[in-house]
């Protein structure tokens, strides 16, 4: 199966003002967040790419609008996206729905009884008004199993692809992603702009990079079946990677 590259949008808004934002509309990068979304498009050249979909919300298409205008293959109705330049939009990508927590300052939240819960036993924290974190697990794992199966068929298993999601959406994939039980994927960080790369195999998935804000050419695929990684046949390499190609 393909390799799934997953980037948290840039720094926004909300996160300089320390606001959980969720679905709040009109949250944007700020500066530091378009400078982070400029560079990724370079930390990306060497890998190619197949297909980039992103959560609706303003602050990830904005991080990807960099890659977008560099490789605009990438974009447009032939892609998925609604007009030249955009990338397919898949709403289970999108943030957790807070309900009532939306738009609220965190130093706040951290004092509601429902904190401990989301830190504790995410697998019980449901959000007032909202989906449960069980929910956003579900509904954002299927959606990349779904897109992993038709990028497959459409471009080969050694497809590499991208989606830009949220913080809460990708710590809930990588937790699948090592078979974490959900309650333990607050362990689990992902800065702004950070890239986490997942290798799906018919036996295994391969957390290749997690949270990663550095160089990238190393994600490139290698040669079917090399050494340097897990194979198409799900098999890890004893002993640990061997770093070569």
């Amino acid at each position: 199966m393909p390799t799934l590259l997953l980037v948290r949008h840039g720094r926004s808004t909300a996160n300089t003002a320390g606001i959980l934002a969720g679905w709040t509309p009109g949250v944007e990068l700020d500066d530091t967040g378009r400078a982070q979304a400029a560079a990724l498009a370079g930390r990306l050249a060497p890998v190619p790419l197949v297909q980039a979909v992103s959560s609706p919300l303003e602050r990830c298409r904005q991080t990807l609008e960099p890659l977008l205008a560099a490789r605009p293959e990438l974009a447009g109705p032939a892609r998925g996206g609604t007009a030249p330049g955009e990338p397919a939009l898949d709403e289970r990508l999108g943030e957790c729905h807070y309900g009532e927590w939306t738009g609220r300052p965190l130093a706040e939240l951290a004092k509601e009884p429902l904190w401990r819960t989301v830190q504790d036993h995410a697998a019980a924290a449901a959000f007032p008004g909202g989906e449960s974190l069980r929910e956003l697990s579900h509904r954002t794992v299927g959606a990349v199993r779904e897109w992993n199966e038709k990028i497959a068929a459409e471009h080969g298993e050694d497809a590499v692809w991208i989606a830009c999601s949220h913080g809460d959406v990708i710590k809930a994939v990588v937790a699948d992603a090592l078979g974490l039980h959900l309650d333990h994927f607050q362990r689990i960080n992902v800065d702004p702009c950070s890239v986490t790369a997942i290798r799906y195999t018919a036996r295994r998935p391969f957390v290749l990079r997690m949270g990663d804000t550095g160089d990238l050419a190393s994600l490139a695929p290698r040669p079917a079946g090399g050494p340097g990684r897990g194979g198409a046949n799900g098999d890890a390499v004893v002993g640990g990677s061997t770093g070569t190609a």
